[in-house]
């Protein structure tokens, strides 16, 4: 449901350029940019009604109704109102937003932006859902905590842009880091679920995935990716270097794909031109574990994937469409949460307007810790790749987790 309702609104207002400069449509196109759908629909729930968990080491938040419902969502406020809330993170009767609604990249947005918002999702149908209560362990569930956290990570000032950068490096650096809000997931957080901000995208876990290096770092980031890969993943969700995963496929499904080629050209101009994150030289892989990996994965994977001891080239696999992993960047994260999650759970490709045909993979939950931390390691450390380790007690966790 959530999908649907995303892409039908979407096409909607991509598909009437009669009214593109009409507020109404103006805020439906930066709602796709915002991706508001993917994170204020929960699964199988009403489209833009709340209700999706976001979760993280003190406990769960539950995304709120925006639909213009009068008692449960937004029907009452006002415009000045919703401005706050986007900038400050108070909500209507002044109580506290926790961040898991990015208002700390919102605080990007000008008020003509937040108007054209508004006016947009007060012509949503109003859904009467009222909020799922949080899950936050004691001190994090008092609100009044959140003065001293916007007092800590609310930017003071606007920032400083090279009045001589692009047109579209301009919009890029916006939309990543204003209304795309790419850092929520991209960005590590510290203890208080800030960002921080000395390792700026450089990749993160959320939700139990992890989050891709954004930087030119060449082993870690997007430093093999040309400008075109780039713009090709924010389309499809795929390029011969990735398929996107978890959130990043739902961002890509709801938002990437539908927006305009000039902002995904303007993100891939942005993002190359972030600097590399400094260089990591992962620990060896013991033999015998990558031994273990390399025969499960010839008795489980080569049929799909890239057999054992061919050339580290990207591309695709024995399958058309199926990935290679040489070089993959999920495959290369510093954090191996996403490899393990998909085998665990399998996956499947994204659908988008850009790109119809799909693949998908069986879970492979039946194997043992040790023998999924045995497969994960070693395609983590072949064809090229080089990556830490798998261990059983990640495993075992991530398992754990998916269970809850």
């Amino acid at each position: 449901m959530r999908l649907f309702a995303g892409l039908l609104l979407s096409t909607a207002f991509l598909a009437s350029p009669a009214r593109a400069e009409d507020a109404v449509s103006r805020g439906g196109y930066l709602a796709i940019l915002g991706d508001c759908a993917g994170c204020h629909t929960r699964e199988h729930g009403a489209a833009y009604a709340g209700g999706l968990p976001f979760q993280a080491q003190f406990g769960t938040v539950y995304s709120t109704n925006i639909t213009p419902d009068w008692k449960t969502g937004i029907g009452a406020w006002t415009a000045d109102q919703f401005y706050r809330a986007l900038h400050e993170g108070i909500a209507a009767d002044g109580h506290h937003l926790y961040p898991a609604f990015p208002y700390v990249y919102f605080s990007r947005i000008s008020r003509r932006e937040s108007d054209a918002l508004f006016a947009f999702l007060k012509t949503l149908k109003p859904v009467h859902q009222p909020p799922t209560p949080n899950k936050l362990m004691f001190p994090f569930n008092i609100r009044a905590g959140l003065i001293f956290w916007n007092w800590l990570y609310l930017p003071k000032a606007p920032p400083k842009i090279d009045p001589a950068s692009s047109a579209a490096w301009k919009r890029g650096e916006y939309i990543v880091n204003g209304l795309g809000h790419c850092g929520g997931c991209h960005t590590p957080k510290d203890i208080l679920f800030g960002d921080i901000t000395s390792k700026l995208l450089t990749g993160g876990v959320v939700d139990n995935w992890y989050a891709a290096n954004l930087t030119s770092n060449p082993h870690l980031g997007l430093g093999k990716w040309s400008h075109d890969n780039v713009v090709r993943f924010l389309a499809t969700g795929r390029n011969p270097y990735a398929t996107a995963a978890g959130n990043m496929q739902e961002k890509v499904t709801l938002s990437t794909s539908h927006m305009t080629n000039n902002d995904r050209d303007a993100i891939a101009t942005y993002l190359k031109s972030l600097s590399a994150s400094p260089p990591h030289s992962p620990e060896e892989p013991k033999p015998p574990q990558m031994e273990d990996g390399q025969a499960i994965f010839v008795a489980r994977c080569q049929g799909c994937h890239q057999p054992p001891g061919q050339p580290d080239q990207p591309g695709p696999g024995p399958l058309p469409d199926y990935p290679k992993l040489a070089g993959d960047t999920l495959i290369l994260g510093r954090d191996p949460a996403t490899v393990v999650r998909i085998i665990l759970e399998g996956a499947e490709s994204p659908v988008t307007p850009n790109e119809k045909t799909t693949y998908s993979m069986p879970a492979f939950a039946v194997l043992s810790d040790e023998e999924i931390a045995a497969v994960a390691t070693y395609i983590r450390n072949s064809w090229g790749n080089r990556a830490e380790p798998v261990t059983p007690h990640a495993v075992r966790t991530m398992r754990a987790a998916l269970s809850e």
